[in-house]
């Protein structure tokens, strides 16, 4: 394919990319007016972030097995026709069970286009070409992460809109993602064995997977860690997971071959991905918090204040892409991406309620350079190093592992956070004299700073900005981590062919495959 036809096909991809993405943090800001307006509990508030994060985590790897098996075409358009019947019902949802109901049907849509874009990338461009476009999928990464939370608010905040479009907004994309898809993406038919779908493999992952991310999402809010909810829950899914390698490991066409694991460089980029979802998500996912709270500003500008990352991590991302691509050399950006990550989480862990923004840019920058150089390289990496048969299946555990790792860290991390937040307000309220009551909220309830008066309001800034601060130091050793496993990657020269070049030559259709590409 020339470089004007995947970028025409990578439209629709980058579309339904954004969507994903879109779709998980459009909400932030919105959640608590909507969970208000459906006269909702805290609990409910929980699940309707969780379900579609517990979904879109646990049919990761499933949708990438199935395009290994099945038209990836086909799958994506299919994964965005799910995402639009979970938007609508979302957004027309007139009680919070519908409303969750949704979510995890807008997650397992979500699922589908996280894996598939990358599997697809995989298919049409060839490794040694492919880090020139991972800077547009840097990109929409980017703006997706910092439009959600600002276009969420900004809904909420308009009278003739209101939460619902929250949902609605995502649909015209998905529609016009199935469109560019339908239009531009041209898949070469490659001949297939009969295939046999591990469908007991698949519930049990599912299952396993789901009883774990339960724990972690639940755990130190509706239940102590030490309780015999955790013990049910980590049991169940240990034991589920147990029973499903079992499965895998005879079945003929296992959702996650585990022989891929026994590929030295996808079980160190497969662990690389778990410890970058930790340190990245589960820190920064607690800084619009910090702005809001500790810095005082409104979630329209703490969504602004998030740009020097964003950008940051698409600068990066495009230049070594750019420079992987005409060089072929890779592994050099992977732990210099690694050491400037783990640099701008120590960097945050120096910030206090007194930070300034000038200072604070500078070390989100940091952080953003160091994600952006590493982690969609990671996948390239691996990808790689991987017959073309099993790409999809490769693809999916990274992005599977790497949400998965998102998914504690969030959960860990937030744990953390509260405890934190509690003790500081409690030494503050004792140096001050000041009885602890609800006025300063506590670990259950982010404060409304506008009620509190000036003291008050003062300790609870200075225990967010510690806590917030503690978070990013937690977090620091998971980067180094990441950091030595990505030292013993060994580099491999970058294929020149694509997945369905690959694919065709290893099928010994190469001629065939030939004549359909030019045939369109």
């Amino acid at each position: 394919m020339t470089n004007r036809q995947i970028l025409q096909a990578m439209s629709g991809l980058m579309a339904g990319m954004f969507v994903a993405i879109l779709a998980g943090t459009v909400v932030a800001n919105a959640l608590p007016t909507i969970i208000a307006d459906l006269g909702a509990s805290q609990s409910s508030y929980t699940w309707v972030v969780t379900a579609e994060l517990l979904a879109m985590t646990a049919t990761v790897p499933l949708w990438g097995k199935l395009s290994d098996l099945f038209d990836k075409k086909l799958l994506l358009q299919l994964s965005l026709g799910m995402f639009v019947v979970g938007s609508l019902l979302a957004g027309l949802s007139q009680g919070v069970e519908l409303l969750i109901f949704s979510r995890v049907v807008q997650g397992i849509g979500a699922g589908g286009l996280t894996a598939l874009a990358q599997v697809v990338m995989a298919a049409i461009i060839p490794p040694r070409r492919l880090g020139k476009y991972a800077g547009i999928f840097g990109a929409v990464f980017a703006i997706g992460t910092v439009a959600g939370p600002l276009v969420g608010g900004v809904l909420v905040d308009t009278s003739w809109l209101g939460w619902r479009w929250c949902f609605f907004i995502g649909v015209p994309f998905a529609l016009l993602a199935i469109a560019l898809l339908q239009r531009t993406l041209r898949l070469p038919a490659v001949a297939r064995r009969e295939v046999k779908i591990d469908f007991l493999g698949a519930f049990l992952i599912v299952a396993g997977v789901c009883a774990l991310l339960i724990w972690v999402t639940l755990a130190g809010n509706e239940f102590d860690w030490a309780s015999w909810q955790t013990a049910a829950l980590t049991g169940a899914g240990a034991l589920l997971l147990v029973a499903a390698v079992f499965v895998e490991s005879r079945t003929a066409e296992p959702v996650i071959p585990l022989g891929i694991f026994r590929n030295r460089t996808v079980a160190l980029t497969t662990v690389a991905s778990l410890l970058v979802g930790v340190a990245m998500f589960g820190g920064t996912v607690f800084l619009s918090q910090y702005f809001q709270v500790s810095l005082g500003k409104s979630p329209t500008v703490a969504g602004l204040m998030s740009l020097p990352m964003i950008f940051g991590l698409l600068v990066s991302s495009t230049v070594a892409g750019q420079v992987i691509s005409r060089t072929g050399v890779w592994k050099r950006y992977l732990v210099a991406g690694a050491v400037v990550m783990s640099v701008g989480l120590g960097l945050l862990s120096t910030i206090d309620a007194d930070t300034s923004f000038t200072l604070l840019s500078v070390y989100m920058a940091v952080l953003g350079i160091g994600v952006g150089m590493l982690m969609q390289n990671l996948v390239l990496a691996a990808q790689n190093d991987v017959p073309a048969g099993e790409l999809g299946a490769a693809t999916s555990v990274l992005s599977f592992f790497r949400s998965m790792g998102g998914t504690i860290g969030t959960s860990v991390l937030g744990a953390i956070l509260a405890s934190r937040v509690a003790a500081e307000m409690t030494k503050g309220f004792d140096a001050a004299g000041i009885p602890a009551g609800g006025d300063g909220g506590g670990e259950s309830s982010v404060p409304d700073m506008s009620t509190l008066p000036e003291p008050v309001r003062n300790i609870v800034e200075h225990a967010y900005g510690v806590a917030t601060a503690d978070l990013f130091l937690v977090a620091t050793p998971c980067a180094l981590l990441a950091l030595l496993t990505v030292v013993f990657i060994k580099e491999k020269p970058l294929k020149t062919t694509s997945g369905m070049e690959r694919l065709a030559e290893e099928s010994g259709t190469a001629k065939d495959t030939d004549k359909t590409v030019v045939g369109g």
